[in-house]
């Protein structure tokens, strides 16, 4: 059964990100350094960011001051799952204006590592 809502998920999801900017979700908030919510039109969830890694010597708290800045609530988005763990979508997610990865911008701003299995 878990299965199959996890299948389900993720082919919802793939679907809202097919149909295009039109319908693309937005950042209602932060939670966490790694962690967002996100909703489109009447749903929201949890959205972790994939490929992305804390450094090993730091809280988040920086990291989730900088996504707040560049993410600020209504901040539409793409997001191109990879999964679910635990019943939080993961996902790579990028702004529409910038067309970047909040996750290897993460790592650029010098907040976290790439995860190598994700190949970035």
């Amino acid at each position: 059964m878990r299965s199959l809502l996890t299948r389900g998920l993720i082919l919802v999801l793939t679907l809202m990100v097919a149909v295009g900017s039109a319908a693309a979700a937005e950042v209602l908030q932060v939670r966490s350094s790694t962690l967002l919510q996100i909703g489109d039109q009447n749903r929201s969830y949890g959205v972790e960011l994939a490929c992305y890694g804390l450094s090993v010597d730091e809280d988040g708290a920086a990291a989730t001051r900088w996504l707040r800045s560049n993410l600020p609530r209504h901040t539409r988005v793409n997001l191109r799952p990879m999964g679910v763990e635990g019943g939080v979508l993961k996902a790579r997610v990028q702004r529409l204006d910038q067309g970047t990865d909040l996750a290897s911008d993460l790592v650029a701003a010098g907040y976290g590592r790439a995860i190598e299995e994700c190949g970035t």
